[in-house]
């Protein structure tokens, strides 16, 4: 094991620090194929907006995931949720061109809070690929940092030998989800805002609520003011009295902050809990499925 894969296996976030440590220095992230930079950056309301940020500035030597055509496959109305996985062997084809190998390091980055470089994160870790690490703060703590931009198109590398060796149980289906209603064998953690959850506001989707029995830990408290995760003893604090460390189920609007929370659960050191993926916008479709508001 080398000093890197130490250190990435200590914790799923690295700090500006370490990557530039990691890299070897503080102007040129690109190390080829050895180390593999990610911007993940996106706004629901503005879907091509990452993709302009992008090209505008970027981590030098990293390339581009979008949540809609990378990090999701096509939405099917009245069947899936707004973001559904996308295909395991189209995401891990997509990594091969952008140059992933199997001893990859892979870091992920959005502007800091990290919602869309959790979903990427988690997505790697699903495909069995985990030396894949976030970037704590993204691009704003990199900038605060004194760190360099690029600017355009990223550089084409050779295509890698990256694999998928895919973890279903990370994941649980609409009809597990369903069955423990009955069962009540699964915790359920919404990681939307508290007003989404009770059922008070809904600017997404057309239906306002949650799923029966679910605990509200909205995503966004995972991190500070700066956009950097809480210390692993605060965040063991958050989640680990929520319901069973086998029993946890993440959900969200759409299968991507949900991602967040997982995340957080990884920081404090916990079990991964699993994702329900297909989340609210899908829970919602049928509408035998039940619903439920307020706390």
């Amino acid at each position: 094991m080398t000093k890197a894969d130490a250190s990435l296996s200590k914790s799923p976030l690295i700090s500006v620090s370490e990557l530039k440590q990691l890299i070897g220095g503080d102007t040129d992230v690109s190390l080829g194929q050895s180390v593999l930079v990610f911007d993940c950056r996106f706004q629901l309301d503005k879907p091509e907006w990452g993709q302009a940020a992008f090209l505008e500035s970027h981590l030098p030597g990293a390339q581009f995931l979008d949540l809609d055509r990378d990090l999701s496959s096509q939405v099917k109305p009245g069947v899936t949720g707004r973001h559904p996985l996308p295909q395991p062997q189209a995401l891990a084809s997509t990594l091969r061109e952008k140059g992933v190998n199997g001893s990859s390091i892979v870091v992920v980055y959005d502007d800091g809070p990290g919602f869309f470089a959790a979903r990427a994160w988690w997505l790697l870790r699903w495909l069995g690929h985990d030396k894949v690490v976030v970037l704590d703060g993204g691009l704003k703590a990199w900038l605060a940092e004194g760190g360099t931009i690029a600017h355009g198109e990223a550089d084409h590398l050779p295509a890698g030998n990256f694999q998928a060796t895919v973890a279903q149980d990370m994941i649980v289906t609409v009809d597990e989800v369903m069955a423990s209603l009955r069962t009540n064998d699964l915790t359920l953690i919404d990681a939307r805002a508290q007003p989404r959850f009770r059922g008070e506001v809904e600017p997404i989707d057309p239906v306002a609520g949650h799923i029966p029995g679910a605990v509200c830990l909205p995503c966004n408290e995972n991190v500070d003011e700066q956009g950097h995760f809480l210390e692993s003893a605060v965040l063991a604090e958050r989640i680990g009295p929520v319901g069973q460390e086998s029993d946890r189920v993440c959900y969200c609007g759409s299968g991507v902050t949900a991602c967040h929370n997982i995340l957080a659960a990884a920081v404090a050191g916990l079990p991964l809990p699993r994702l329900y993926a297909g989340s609210w916008s899908e829970w919602i479709i049928e509408p035998d499925r039940p619903i439920a508001t307020g706390d």
